[in-house]
């Protein structure tokens, strides 16, 4: 397994990477996420073939320092169960201290239980009592 970071220029990679994504990434969207500057998406390979992916933003309040939201963990289903998340949300952590993040957090569906074991194992605690808000423009 490798983890390669993504970054300005790597559009071909996301593209090649397209079916681990919910709907293919769109070339303007992509291009703004990798340059954007505390935007990171970590892509999982097997040989040359990419298997997985996470994807953290920065998030920095005045009162509250910096921390890290993981946005989103995929894995492609034939190489789950292999290590590969928690290998990626791993990797997203460490670069999280790296760059100075207090700490990191996700949101997941309640019934998600792979999602859940893999976060737990990567040294993650659920918290209760939470509401997601949204707004749909």
């Amino acid at each position: 397994m490798e983890i390669r970071s993504l970054g300005p220029g790597d559009g071909d990679a996301v593209q090649a990477a397209s079916y681990l994504f919910d709907a293919p990434p769109e070339e303007a969207v992509t291009r703004r996420f990798l340059q954007a500057e505390g935007h990171h998406l970590l892509v999982a390979y097997e040989g040359d073939l990419p298997v997985g992916f996470v994807s953290g933003v920065e998030v920095t309040h005045p009162d509250k320092g910096t921390e890290m939201f993981l946005y989103e963990l995929a894995v492609a289903e034939g190489f789950r169960r292999r290590g590969f998340g928690g290998a990626l949300v791993a990797r997203l952590a460490s670069l999280a201290e790296e760059r100075g993040c207090y700490g990191m957090w996700v949101l997941t569906d309640g019934e998600n239980k792979p999602a859940l074991v893999t976060y737990a194992a990567s040294g993650g605690s659920a918290e209760t009592g939470q509401v997601v808000v949204v707004w749909t423009f």
